[in-house]
């Protein structure tokens, strides 16, 4: 049953206010003595400060918590090439992610542009004024090669979501369901149905996790990747098979279905012959490669994940980018490397295994959970993710030796993430209830 009527959802849109955000000073403009610091003359002893010493922009400016959420509307959600303004709306939603789940702002960048160097050129120009770049909906192999050039030309972190987040929250997933079906990594066969930039990026995490590159059984629109074909990427390449199989070959024996593609790829046949217990994670929105009740009526021991809230084990990018960022900025990290997206997946797989508060129960209609086939990974509504991720972040920057502003006492460092985001939920409260006051 939906949640919300489409007359519901374009009214939330367009009403009191146009869009879902905003910006909003931070200091005082009543006085003269405020606007003279504010603007001129006052503002001038920042400019002079950081002319003087470049770093000092994170201390007199926002940057050090700006984020750019940039895309160019060739691929968004499951809408596809709709271009920039027609995706502004998602970019705009990130920025409410980034900043009720982390407290961080959000400019979002939607580009008419789809030349790869152009849009590399545009995003590396916008370093002085953000801290972060977190890249959307850009569709693939474009991404890769921007992401990849973009991280190696800029000293702020530059993160392409579609690719990592998925990999990180279903990796979490992974690493509690081999421990709950008492497997290896280094011993599962992996199917997955697409080859686009979610898809690849988790078998890039899957393999530093501990799974097998030879393993990896991909799949496209055009079979399975092997080297047989001659139409392969460099990305695609990487995963190529030595012989050809069908997709209901390849399944035979499989530990873990990855589906990221579209509606009703596998079927009840398929997910029968896999291996005893089988891992199914189907994210094709908003109907997935099999419907729950179909996976689960042809192996009842099977461990089920989706994209959709309604189903055990969603896999929701929410649990991953805020923190990862938080995380980042925080020490000043210039990338979110391996060790960062490794940390995280395992600081959400411990997280599973706590016992679960009265007040996520709440969130979720009063259901209960509990560590097992059925809850992987946390709820994206658990705000403990913010304690248990964003830290495990913050230090495996600092363990890699890359944090230019080393956290010492990481226990404060939780108190205060949890002060900051009530706070800018207070905040956001407020606001919103003055809007619907006016309306």
């Amino acid at each position: 049953m939906a949640l919300y009527t489409k007359e519901e959802a374009l009214a939330y849109h367009a009403h009191p206010r146009h869009g879902k955000v905003e910006v909003l000073p931070v200091k005082p403009c009543a006085t003269q003595k405020d606007l003279s610091m504010a603007y001129s003359p006052g503002v001038a002893e920042a400019c002079r400060a950081i002319h003087a010493k470049p770093e000092l922009v994170d201390l007199y400016t926002g940057r050090a918590n700006l984020v750019a959420v940039v895309s160019n509307g060739t691929a968004v959600l499951g809408l596809g090439d709709i271009g920039p303004k027609a995706g502004k709306p998602v970019m705009e939603g990130k920025g409410v992610l980034f900043k009720m789940f982390a407290d961080i702002d959000v400019y979002d960048i939607n580009l008419d542009v789809r030349d790869p160097d152009q849009l590399i050129a545009i995003v590396q120009a916008l370093e002085p004024t953000f801290g972060g770049i977190n890249l959307e909906d850009i569709k693939a192999p474009e991404c890769f090669y921007i992401e990849e050039t973009l991280k190696k030309k800029m000293g702020i972190p530059v993160f392409h979501d579609d690719q990592h987040g998925t990999a990180v929250i279903s990796g979490a997933g992974l690493i509690n369901a081999c421990e709950i079906t008492n497997r290896k990594l280094k011993n599962c066969k992996v199917v997955i149905s697409g080859a686009g930039a979610a898809a690849i990026a988790c078998a890039n995490f899957y393999v530093a996790l501990g799974i097998e590159r030879k393993a990896i059984f991909m799949f496209d629109s055009k079979g399975l990747l092997h080297k047989g074909r001659n139409d392969l990427n460099k990305y695609k390449a990487a995963y190529a098979q030595s012989k050809n199989l069908t997709l209901a070959e390849a399944m035979k024996g499989a530990d873990l279905f990855l589906g990221l593609s579209t509606k009703g790829v596998i079927n009840k046949t398929m997910v029968k012959s896999m291996a005893k217990a089988p891992i199914i994670y189907a994210c094709a929105n908003p109907d997935p490669e099999i419907s729950y009740p179909e996976a689960k009526a042809a192996a009842p021991d099977c461990i089920m994940g989706t994209g959709r809230t309604d189903f055990p084990n969603q896999v929701n990018n929410v649990s991953g980018f805020p923190f990862l960022f938080r995380g980042a900025l925080d020490v000043g990290a210039p990338e979110i490397n391996e060790a960062m997206k490794i940390a995280a997946a395992k600081a959400l797989a411990e997280l599973a295994k706590q016992p679960v508060p009265a007040a996520v129960s709440k969130a979720y209609g009063g259901q209960k959970f509990s560590y097992g086939p059925d809850y992987v990974t946390p709820k994206p509504l658990d705000p403990r993710i913010l304690e248990w991720e964003t830290p495990a972040v913050a230090k495996a920057a600092m363990d890699s030796g890359i944090a230019k502003r080393p956290i010492k006492d990481m226990d404060a460092y939780r108190r205060e993430l949890i002060t900051r985001v009530k706070a800018c939920h207070a905040r956001a409260n407020a606001l919103t209830k003055s809007y619907q006051k006016k309306k």
